[in-house]
């Protein structure tokens, strides 16, 4: 367990309450949860309720969706909020790999602390951001490794059968039609005027 000074020095280094006044923290520290969890223990569960965001203190942690690892969290990285602030169920499960302490603040908790302080708001915001831009870029990169590499074609033994459709811009204006040629040859002698 945490003394109240260290709760304090803890929380102070946590993103999401960086730049709040220490009057503030002091509050806040005093009402949030301290839990511990085993080693192989469930934090959250994929589609379960959630009405409380998690702040690592110490120990590791698996984020992972469907038996897929999206990432492992350290100490002073927050869990949880999404559920907490669009009441959804939870989109991922989180496992500990080691025995972990965490802290707990509820959805009441954090609501009357952005109301307090709405920097709190705003550095959530910029993890959720954050996070929105990680998993962009790894889709990415998935996306890149899982496409073929393309390959040319042959031209020698196929046929130049493909129908060419050009509409001149003089024919256009002038509202004629416009020239096709299904070899590929244009004819010349037409007047596109």
């Amino acid at each position: 367990m945490l003394t109240s000074v260290h709760r304090l020095l803890f929380i102070r280094g946590v993103p999401i309450f960086k730049e709040l006044r220490d009057d503030f923290l002091v509050r806040l520290a005093s009402v949030m949860e301290e839990v511990s969890f085993g080693s192989h223990d469930t934090v959250i569960v994929e589609g379960q309720e959630g009405r409380a965001l998690y702040i690592l203190v110490s120990g590791r942690l698996s984020v992972h969706l469907k038996g897929q690892e999206l990432a492992q969290l350290e100490p002073g990285a927050c869990f949880g909020e999404m559920s907490v602030f669009d009441a959804e169920p939870r989109s991922a499960s989180v496992t500990t790999l080691d025995p972990c302490d965490c802290l707990v603040l509820t959805q009441q908790q954090l609501y009357d602390a952005i109301e307090e302080t709405p920097d709190i708001a705003v550095n959530i915001i910029r993890l959720l951001s954050r996070r929105i831009r990680e998993l962009n870029q790894d889709l990415n990169q998935h996306k890149q490794a899982a496409s073929p590499t393309p390959t040319s074609p042959s031209l020698d033994h196929q046929p130049l059968t493909t129908e060419l459709s050009v509409a001149s811009p003089l024919s256009w204006l002038s509202g004629q039609g416009e020239v096709t040629s299904k070899t590929g040859d244009f004819p010349y002698g037409r007047s596109l005027n």
